[in-house]
Formats: structure tokens, sequence, C-alpha cells
């Protein structure tokens, strides 16, 4: 049985840093692809990041040059850094693990290539 779990998510001023970690059993973290997505209040689920099982990292225009995806192949965790945090960052954020089929890059942003998924870790960041 495939279980994600998200940790690390809690509250951060504006410019600040945080970093989250979804521990995975069940499922190969090393030769999948996995993604981080978000969601808001009153919003749709947003793709944050994705890193694919050749390990090239991709990266919403939001996000970009702030967020950091990695996985940790030692411990089998998909990682998250982020920085230069805004209040629009703010979100419950959920860690993805994809079809083992290696689905092409282009798709990785589609949470229909996404069975697997963790219940989520809430990121508040204030002003």
């Amino acid at each position: 049985q495939v279980q994600l779990v998200e940790s690390g998510g809690g509250s951060v001023q504006a410019g600040g840093s945080l970093s989250l970690s979804c521990a995975v059993s069940g499922y190969t973290v090393t030769t999948n692809a996995m993604a981080w997505f978000r969601q808001a209040p009153g919003t749709e689920r947003d793709w944050v990041a994705n890193i694919d099982c050749d390990g090239i990292t991709t990266y919403a225009d939001t996000v970009k040059g702030r967020f950091t995806i990695s996985k940790d192949n030692a411990y089998n965790t998909l990682n998250l850094h982020m920085d230069s945090l805004k209040p629009g960052d703010t979100a419950m954020y959920y860690c993805a693990a994809a079809y083992t089929f290696c689905p092409r890059r282009a798709v990785l942003m589609q949470e229909e290539m996404y069975p697997y998924w963790g219940q989520g870790t809430q990121v508040t960041v204030s002003s």
C-alpha cells in the first residue's frame, strides 16, 4: 500500500523560508516522478513543481527561483524547500506520486498523472 505523509508546514512571515518533506512508503521515490501541488481556500488545486524519473525538475512560474524540489533517496522522501515566501504562497501543500510508467515531462503538471496523494500540510505566510 502506497502512503505519503507530508510534514514541515507552519506559519512564517513574508520573506521567510520553510522546508516541506513527504515521507513515502510502498513506492520507490528514486525511480519515479513526483510533484508538489497546493490549494488555497476557495481555489482549485494548482501544480507547484515536479521532478521526473530522470531527476529533472520543473517549476510553476509563480515559484520559479524561490522553491526547490528534490528527492532524498536514502530516506525515500520528497522535499520542497521554499525561500522568499509571499502571502500568496499560503495554501495546503500536497505531495503526489506519479504512475510508475514514468509519464512524459510535458504531462507531469496534470493531477491525472498522480494516483497517490498525501493528506497535505498547511503553509501560512503573513505580511
